[in-house]
């Protein structure tokens, strides 16, 4: 895939909170405008169990029909993932970037992984003292791709109050696309159900049996590996009822044995729902 830099205001968009002013009044930036899409940062609360809330931001980018932009892991076809740069922001704790399910997005130069037309990544804020107002000076960096990839540029900054207000409905509906845990997941979330590490012989492999309760429209699974370990996309290998079989084959200048004892992400994801499992070779 052709990378272009795109240098100066054409990549780089800004838009800057009221500095250390209050913002009783400030939930969202501005939109601001960059080659080929618009980004804005807006926050708030919203309810945990029982009466407790947490702070949270949403980062949305927006891109014209027809471009995409990528996920923490974007895929055989290569891209750039979104980084996050919080340096300057104030009385900030931790930013936990939560990524909504993404999709396999199919092009000439190959297979990618992220999303179509718009996307709302949650932010998990945790101020380092809950009684003073957070002021979140973000440096966001992303990819935007049709034919060819762009790197893209975002400088957003926000204040938020104590005592913000409820957070933006789609930062809300973003949050409710985020893969659940095991201990959280939902009737329509995919589960799995059995992994095996076939690691030995000429073609050595992984295998997940991925049960989706409300059938295999949209299924998918994707799979990460730490330690900078680049696993190809799963492929479909084969179906039980609602449990689908996906197979790595790991040809692609892996070291098998070099998986032995780490342990995978599995995002799992269908038009019902979506999960995240921990798996350990063995």
């Amino acid at each position: 895939m052709q990378t272009m830099a795109i240098f100066g205001g054409l990549a780089t968009a800004m838009a800057i909170g009221l500095g250390s002013a209050p913002a009783l009044a400030q939930t969202a930036t501005p939109w601001v405008e960059g080659y080929n899409s618009k980004t804005r940062m807006m926050a708030g609360t919203v309810a945990k169990a029982g009466a407790q809330h947490r702070l949270v931001a949403g980062v949305e980018v927006q891109m014209p029909d027809g471009w995409k932009t990528y996920w923490r892991s974007p895929g055989d076809a290569g891209g750039v993932p979104p980084h996050f740069d919080w340096a300057g922001s104030e009385n900030l704790g931790t930013a936990k970037v939560l990524y909504p399910a993404p999709e396999r997005l199919k092009d000439a130069s190959g297979d990618s992984v992220g999303y179509k037309k718009s996307v709302v990544f949650p932010i998990e804020i945790t101020p380092k003292d809950a009684t003073k107002p957070v002021t979140l000076n973000l440096a966001l960096e992303f990819g935007v791709c049709r034919e060819i990839c762009v790197p893209a540029e975002a400088k957003l900054g926000l204040v938020l109050p104590v005592g913000v207000a409820a957070v933006a409905p789609n930062v809300v509906g973003a949050l409710d696309l985020v893969p659940r845990k095991a201990i959280e997941r939902r009737a329509g979330d995919p589960e799995l159900k059995a992994g095996r590490a076939l690691l030995n012989g000429e073609m050595p492999k992984l295998q997940f049996d991925v049960a989706f309760p409300d059938g295999i429209q949209g299924a998918d699974l994707f799979v990460e590996a730490p330690d900078g370990i680049f696993l190809a996309l799963p492929k479909m290998s084969g179906s039980s009822g609602a449990v689908q079989t996906f197979e790595i084959v790991l040809d692609s200048g892996i070291e098998p044995g070099n998986l032995k004892g780490k342990t995978l992400t599995l995002t799992m994801v269908a038009k019902t729902g979506q999960s995240e499992a921990a798996w350990k070779v063995n």
